[in-house]
């Protein structure tokens, strides 16, 4: 069901429409370890290995597609608040365009580069072959991920979270079900693993892409829409573009500060592995919320009800603090059992070293909440150089100061303080930049 984001209390019509969101992350997780869970407990040590190796090369093609999602999601909800249904299709259709294109270009370079970046990234010869397989087939289904994405995107915009929660839960569930059928009856290793995620992404895109179609034909238009707009196109990118640096420059980033981490050793790696598996459940949930705040955003910015951003701004606020005061005394007291669930009891030092990064990190929750509350804001409203500006700030200190307080502290804490530093200073920038935007807006 469509759902107009510009009428009703702004905080009742956030929580419907993010609720939904967040049982989609839920499922999501489930996914992304599910294909590493069944690998390492049905085929073996190597599996598991190759399958997380390849994982880090498909989170750069996962960034293109979630730069694609993003951009047809902001500019159909804008069209969509603005009653433009004609030209809201025209959106669709030429985003979807937009990203087969940018699909079979990536799909020729990985199938052509994927060796060599297996090479780069120092694959142990142990797993390469198995990795190697994996990426051919994921590589293959790369389709289905674009046309995924951008149908969630289309659902999100039109303010529908329920679709894709029940396509992902399904999905997700059946997922595991065809990878163990697949590894365990037929005995087909780390190819089974591959096909099982091909197959079942397969028939959620299918299934995701028939109901948009189902559902934009319900609009009624007075004139046939365009197939492809320039402009429309040019507008998608602005949004995608910087979508897509940002994850990439992300994944870049989270490697480096790895490199740092992993010369303090074995017990401080594993213990960082663990705690930051934790830690990016409350970001992701943040991040969703910001993605809701976005769509909320752009219709209402469509509609030219510039009031209602500003209350959704305060909305959002209270949604991720319910969120951070949970969370911080969870991580702060029993932190230790959670941390125990990915790691054996006897390893103290790495125990020590994950309750450490989360006692670090969880008080600055209620700040770097607020931080994504205002970047989904500034994506609706498209100002995108500033979100760019505030994101990569936080990047480049995290970056930065793991570095220089790794270094000036001897130990891996000065790693762990980079990131509430980096936090608050983009957080800073982000609120900056939000007032002057609606401002901008308030004042027209």
């Amino acid at each position: 069901m469509n759902k107009d984001l510009t009428v009703g209390n702004p905080q009742k019509v956030l929580w419907r429409f993010c609720l939904p969101l967040f049982g989609s992350i839920i499922f999501q997780q489930l996914y992304n370890i599910a294909d590493s869970l069944v690998a390492g407990k049905f085929i073996g040590e190597n599996a598991l290995a190759a399958v997380g190796n390849s994982y880090e090369i498909t989170l750069i093609f996962i960034a293109f597609a979630l730069g694609c999602n993003m951009g047809c999601s902001v500019i159909v909800s804008q069209l969509f608040g603005a009653k433009e249904y004609g030209r809201l299709k025209t959106a669709v259709s030429t985003a979807c365009i937009f990203s087969a294109f940018l699909c079979l270009m990536l799909m020729v370079t990985g199938t052509l580069g994927c060796g060599l970046l297996l090479h780069l990234i120092r694959t142990p010869h142990e797993v390469f072959s198995d990795s190697k397989l994996y990426l051919d087939i994921y590589i293959w289904g790369l389709p289905f991920v674009f046309f995924y994405n951008i149908s969630t995107g289309i659902f999100s915009a039109l303010g529908d979270s329920r679709t894709p929660f029940y396509f992902l839960a399904v999905s997700s569930t059946s997922n595991i079900a065809v990878d163990i059928l697949f590894v365990k009856a037929f005995h087909m290793g780390v190819a089974g693993v591959a096909w099982a995620t091909f197959l079942c992404q397969g028939a959620s895109c299918i299934l995701a892409v028939w109901t948009v179609w189902i559902r934009l034909k319900k609009i009624q238009v007075t004139e046939k829409p365009e197939l492809f707009d320039r402009g429309l196109m040019k507008k998608i990118v602005v949004i995608a573009v910087p979508g897509i640096l940002q994850q990439s420059f992300i994944s870049v980033g989270n490697i480096l500060i790895q490199s740092v981490i992993n010369g303090f050793g074995a017990s401080v790696i594993a213990g960082y592995s663990a705690a930051v598996k934790l830690n990016n459940m409350v970001i992701i949930s943040f991040t969703t919320i910001g993605n809701g705040i976005s769509n909320f955003s752009a219709q209402n910015l469509g509609s030219h009800k510039y009031g209602r951003i500003k209350e959704g701004f305060h909305a959002g606020i209270k949604m991720v603090w319910c969120l951070c005061i949970p969370f911080c005394i969870i991580y702060i007291f029993f932190g230790r059992y959670l941390l125990l669930l990915f790691m054996e009891r006897s390893s103290v030092a790495a125990l020590m070293t994950g309750k450490e990064f989360l006692w670090i990190l969880s008080p600055f929750y209620f700040v770097v909440s607020v931080k994504l509350v205002a970047d989904g804001i500034l994506r609706g409203v498209i100002a995108m150089r500033q979100f760019m500006a505030a994101t990569f700030t936080d990047l480049i200190l995290r970056v930065v100061l793991a570095f220089v307080l790794s270094d000036l502290a001897g130990s891996a804490i000065g790693i762990w303080c980079a990131w509430p530093i980096g936090w608050t200073i983009s957080m800073i920038l982000s609120i900056s930049f939000y007032k002057k935007e609606y401002k901008k807006y308030a004042l027209n």
